[in-house]
């Protein structure tokens, strides 16, 4: 096989037309290609009235023996060159009988997306993982979220934060990610969402998403295939402590009592794991603190960005909504950025805590809602964040979230004290003055947005960095910083504020058995790369287990 990287055609192409390109390029008549796949297609649009589609193919030649002669032809050309091996190879196979050796069974605690990955990959090395979730099973969880979005009713255990599918549940379902994968594991993920029953496009589109309603049943599925192969996945059961003996993790003990035990722990937990965390801390597993973001969600109508980034060619089903990525630095040595940015979607009351009001992005799969959202956040560091900035040392990991739930009481404070979330239009944002009523885009947060000030919910040095960023990302997005559009506050779970920190085995620095993994330790950041984080956990686990 020979793979071809960037081969352009117009967006309005043929169906039939990328078959006479790949012969082209080649410099091939027909019968000479057995066959072709597109292993990913994108785009670009910086001409927005002539957008190309840019494919990468594997070939496959009718007679293999010309493969050697072809790629010497095309050796001096980076995009003719050989077809990677994206196969997955698991490190081992536990023996039938390594059960039978009474050896206790790997924990993995936590059922988002990085338990979800580190589970499956146990269970097919025939590890038979538990995995024990502090909330409930996916559909029930979706019933108690909705209490909150529908009814301003909050279940502290089940809610966006919580349950099985973890926050990537009530996201935009989102699955690229930006981090160096040499061994094509995003490939393994995909592959087991679509083995799952997500659509087979997400293997070749350059942004594939799935969407909230299609991964409640794709998780649902991937839980019986974990169960197929011996794992156990147990519901609503938190765990309280961390059984330590020289160094070594020797299990867990649960907020019912009971005490399990092991000597291989994944910690899979999300960034809002708050209670766990002070737990770990108080319990002495190393932790350290770590930037991350706050700032609010931003709604335009979804047809502005569509024009923005697509001109004439907007509403092209192959083009789909539009997204974006902006960044500012402002003159106070803040980064201003967008984040999370769903297209055609709604902001989601993402609270886990009673008396806090936190937003995040949602979208189905079709991306056809009205409004196009996404964070507008702050970069902060540990020493913004510190409680006493002026102690020795290093500042205490636990410092971030305490700031975290400042913000977000303040938050429900302005948005009423039920559950709302305080706004305030663009245009009124960049003035310093307070919204009185909405104008051309209604906010799309349930149970409601409240107009007001939202100068009072972010330290001064965030609010005047963001105020800066509007106008300067108008003049990359035409209609950015329309006065009508909406700003819903606060975000504040951009990423965790704490790292468990880890060695070269995956291991806690000072517990042994105890391997930290995914979004809340500090080690991924979405979907693709916590399924990724929580393969290679697997793996490392694995090969500490297996003989």
């Amino acid at each position: 096989m020979l793979r071809i990287t960037e081969l352009r055609l117009p967006l309005d192409h043929a169906e039939g037309a990328l078959r006479p390109a790949v012969l082209q390029r080649l410099g091939l008549a027909d019968a000479a290609l057995k066959a072709f796949t597109v292993f990913k297609r994108s785009y670009d649009a910086r001409k927005k009235a002539a957008i190309v589609l840019i494919y990468t193919v594997d070939c496959e030649l009718a007679d293999p023996a010309d493969e050697a002669a072809l790629l010497q032809r095309f050796a001096a050309d980076p995009h003719v060159k050989p077809s990677p091996d994206t196969t997955y190879r698991f490190v081992g196979h536990a023996p039938v009988d390594f059960q039978a050796s009474g050896r206790p069974r790997p924990l993995v605690v936590g059922f988002g997306p990085c338990g979800l990955f580190a589970a499956l990959i146990l269970a097919q090395m025939g590890l038979r993982p538990i995995v024990l979730e502090r909330g409930k099973e996916v559909r029930q969880r979706t019933q108690d979220t909705w209490g909150l979005w529908r009814k301003n009713v909050l279940n502290p255990e089940s809610n966006v934060q919580f349950g099985e599918g973890g926050a990537g549940t009530f996201s935009d379902g989102k699955l690229w990610s930006q981090i160096s994968d040499p061994r094509h594991l995003t490939r393994k993920v995909l592959a087991e969402f679509v083995k799952a029953g997500a659509p087979e496009e997400i293997l070749f589109v350059s942004k594939p998403h799935i969407g909230t309603f299609r991964l409640v049943g794709m998780i649902e599925k991937m839980r019986a295939d974990i169960e197929a192969l011996g794992g156990e996945i147990r519901f609503e059961q938190r765990v309280i402590d961390v059984l330590i003996e020289s160094g070594h993790i020797r299990g867990v003990t649960l907020a019912s009592g009971e005490q399990l035990r092991a000597d291989h722990v994944v910690l899979a937990l999300g960034h809002s794991a708050r209670d766990t965390f002070a737990m770990l801390h108080e319990c002495g597993v190393f932790m350290e603190a770590k930037p991350f973001s706050v700032g609010f969600r931003i709604e335009h109508p979804q047809s502005i960005i569509d024009r923005a980034r697509f001109g004439p060619n907007a509403g092209n089903p192959i083009l789909g909504a539009a997204d974006y990525k902006l960044v500012h630095h402002a003159a106070n040595g803040r980064s201003v950025y967008s984040f999370c940015m769903c297209p055609g979607g709604t902001v989601v009351a993402a609270t886990s805590e009673v008396g806090r009001v936190v937003t995040n992005g949602m979208s189905q799969y079709s991306r056809n809602e009205r409004n196009a959202n996404a964070g507008i956040v702050v970069g902060i560091a540990p020493k913004d964040y510190a409680v006493d900035p002026n102690a020795p040392g290093p500042v205490n990991p636990l410092d971030g979230i305490a700031f975290q739930r400042r913000i977000e009481s303040r938050a429900f404070e302005l948005g009423g004290g039920n559950y709302e979330a305080p706004g305030q239009l663009v245009g009124d944002f960049v003035k310093g003055q307070r919204s009185r009523e909405f104008g051309s885009v209604q906010p799309s947060y349930k149970p409601g947005v409240l107009l007001g000030d939202l100068h009072p919910s972010l330290p001064d040095y965030a609010i005047e960095a963001i105020r800066e960023a509007l106008p300067a990302f108008e003049r990359q997005i035409k209609g950015f910083s329309m006065p009508d559009a909406v700003l819903t506050g606060v975000e504040t779970r951009t990423s965790s504020p704490l790292r468990i920190t880890r060695g070269k085995d995956y291991q806690s620095l000072n517990v042994k058995g105890l391997y930290p993994a995914g979004e809340g330790a500090g080690y991924a950041g979405g979907i693709m790369s916590a399924g990724v984080d929580g393969i290679e956990v697997a793996e490392a686990l694995g090969r500490a287990m297996l003989p």
